[in-house]
């Protein structure tokens, strides 16, 4: 498999919208690049328009020009195909390829991703434009990876058009066989909702009611698997022109985001790149970061991925859009290289002084270059210089993985459910911030990654699960894993069907217990348990049929049930958690470490975030201090921001981020 460009270190830079400004601005930014040493620019996003100006009506010297400007100044280019942005024309001439929402009516010329993904006529006009730009610049020295539209599905995700229903039939039909299988797995039994043919199924436009989630998982699946061949549809028209350098695009993987399944896109990718941008209501954003971060490395754990996206400063979209502090974009974009990625791109080069994002921060803001934000920008540049060694690199392997699954967010948040304002992914964050708290380095794997190597495996909220995925992680306990089961994991199949019996469904002969009953809590509400720890939320009522109790609720209509369980599994253990524990999270954690016997390979402080790459012949320690005093870590090495040598231990500044190329051993 492919990855980032080689040869040129870590990749710095974002995207570079020129066709915003007059020309005179384009040599300014040419030497503004060079003096923050920028060496990647992503060209192109949104220059549909430009140059292709009519249907088939072509001007290319402007982008010449550019293309020209950046070369001659050796700054390589990540060229997209402007399909995030299709021009007026094309909508005026056929609007039949603006997307229609779930109540049927179709949205409107003047915004981005104004496409159908299964609309004929946009798959030809978007494989011209790719196939045009490929012909013309495949070849391009300066062009050194392609950039395949822009996130794909971030507002035209689901479109209930004719051409979607219609490919939802096909789509439907390839998975389901027959239109008996597709009634059972729907479960159309249900308020009589049952097919007569393939040609019953539509797009699940909006009813009166509530709909079948089986069918609106489907629908999800449907619509994920419509993006992916948006992008290979685009892709192979890059490939038929002749481009033979590396083709990906940027995946949202935001905690809370749900786009499209990426597991499955993985092997279409040269380069896994994501785009990631801090909740700055998040008091602790750096640990939804380092989350998000390692999501992106568990999609491939055999090459590095990219940061193609993130800010210097404020965005324009949150409810409010506060700057960042200072040294803190310097610390996000190393704290992402930490965690594997071979640069750190941002949106955008220039503060845009107009359109929807006028107010989105850029590498150069609107004050210009006599600005504190654009000296970290160039203080940034200068630390990737001094630690481009570690491009190519790959986060140290770890023992203890944390499964996270986008399908089973959709099936939790399709159709009703026992509470409705529960965010499920939130526990895996959890689970992950306290892992690496320890200085474990948890990966974040999808379910159909291979967990063998892993001593302990962490499975929270995994709502729905096919029998693959529960035999592979039941076989993780009997080789010897220590497996915890978390919540809400188990409770559906793959077709959002819930499997009867008892819960958790999938997990329940692993675990030994039988759950009879859910038992959420109403806002507020808490129960103690006989630890003491507290749990808000969710609880069950639980039986053991085959396993150990290790905590019990102590009051209210569960009093006496268990609420923690653990059951030995052949070489292993299976631990069942049924409450969402809050107070007494930590003492759970220390006690399924203990009982892993998994050991931190990482140093441990009080605010310190530690994470390790190496490669064949190196390894650097990565330091991260996220807290607002000095921290001493023990570490040996050459620290390769400063130029130091590290004998014993550094001291780290509040704020600060040390790399150390650790000394290794003859």
């Amino acid at each position: 498999m492919r990855s980032t460009p080689d040869g040129h270190g870590l990749l710095f830079g974002g995207d570079y919208n020129p066709e915003q400004w007059p020309a005179s601005v384009w040599r300014e930014d040419i030497a503004l690049m060079r003096e923050a040493r920028v060496n990647t620019v992503t060209l192109g996003v949104f220059s549909w328009a430009f140059v292709e100006t009519d249907d088939d009506e072509w001007d290319w010297g402007w982008f010449d020009e550019v293309i020209g400007l950046l070369h001659d100044a050796g700054i390589g280019i990540d060229l997209a195909t402007p399909t995030a942005a299709p021009p007026t024309w094309l909508q005026r001439t056929h609007p039949e390829i603006v997307p229609v929402d779930r109540n049927g009516s179709r949205f409107h010329q003047g915004g981005r991703l104004g496409w159908c993904a299964s609309h004929p006529v946009w798959h030809r006009y978007s494989s011209r434009i790719a196939r045009r730009l490929g012909e013309r610049y495949g070849r391009h020295p300066a062009v050194r990876m392609w950039h395949v539209s822009n996130e794909l599905g971030g507002g035209n995700r689901l479109c209930y058009c004719e051409e979607s229903s219609r490919a939802f039939r096909e789509w439907a039909r390839d998975r389901y066989g027959t239109i008996d299988e597709l009634n059972r797995a729907w479960g159309t039994a249900v308020w009589g909702l049952r097919y007569r043919s393939f040609d019953d199924v539509i797009a699940p436009l909006a009813s009166e009611s509530g709909q079948s989630p089986s069918m609106l998982l489907a629908f999800d699946r449907f619509s994920s698997d419509a993006l992916l061949g948006q992008y290979r549809r685009e892709r192979e028209a890059l490939r038929s022109a002749g481009v033979a350098t590396p083709i990906t695009t940027n995946l949202m993987l935001a905690v809370g985001g749900s786009v499209a399944d990426y597991s499955h896109w993985v092997p279409d990718l040269d380069v896994v790149a994501i785009d990631h941008y801090a909740v700055m209501a998040d008091p602790h954003r750096e640990r939804e970061l380092a989350f998000v971060a390692s999501r992106a490395r568990g999609l491939d754990r055999t090459r590095p991925w990219l940061l193609m996206e993130h800010s210097t400063s404020a965005v324009n979209w949150q409810p409010r859009n506060p700057p960042k502090a200072p040294g803190e974009m310097i610390r996000h974009s190393l704290q992402h290289i930490a965690h594997g990625s071979d640069g750190a791109l941002f949106f955008q080069w220039r503060a845009s002084a107009s359109g929807v994002e006028q107010y989105h921060s850029g590498m150069v803001p609107h004050a210009g270059s006599d600005t504190r934000q654009w000296r970290e920008v160039v203080e940034l540049g200068r630390t990737l210089e001094r630690i481009k060694h570690v491009a190519g690199s790959l986060v140290e392997a770890s023992r203890v993985a944390i499964v996270a699954d986008i399908p089973a967010k959709w099936a939790w948040e399709e159709g009703q459910k026992p509470i409705h304002d529960y965010p499920i992914e939130a526990s895996g964050r959890r689970w992950h911030e306290a892992l690496s708290a320890r200085g474990l380095g948890p990966d974040v794997v999808p379910p159909r990654a291979d967990l063998t190597a892993y001593g302990l495996l962490v499975v929270p909220g995994l709502y729905a699960v096919n029998d693959a995925t529960a035999g592979a992680i039941a076989a993780a306990a009997l080789r010897g894993a220590t497996v915890v089961v978390g919540h809400l994991s188990g409770i559906v199949d793959e077709e959002n069907r819930v499997r009867t019996g008892g819960y958790p469904g999938a997990f329940r002969e692993m675990l030994g217990v039988v759950g009879e009953e859910f038992c959420p809590m109403l806002a507020g509400e808490q129960i103690v348990l006989t630890s003491g720890s507290i749990a808000i939320d969710w609880s069950e009522r639980l039986r053991v049929t085959d396993a150990e109790i290790v905590d019990t609720y102590a009051e209210g209509d569960l009093v006496g049930l268990p609420a923690v369980t653990r059951r030995s599994v052949g070489a292993g253990r299976a631990w069942y958690v049924s409450a969402d524990i809050r107070d007494g999270f930590d003492a759970l954690v220390d006690a399924v470490i203990t009982d892993a016997g998994v050991r931190a390979r990482l140093p441990v402080a009080a605010g310190i975030e530690a994470v390790r790459r190496k490669s064949d012949s190196s390894s650097w320690l990565f330091l991260i201090n996220h807290g607002d005093t000095d921290v001493e870590v023990r570490t040996s090495g050459l620290e390769l921001i400063s130029g130091d040598s590290i004998d014993g231990s550094i001291k780290l500044a509040a704020g600060a981020v040390a790399v150390i190329q650790e000394r290794t051993s003859g």
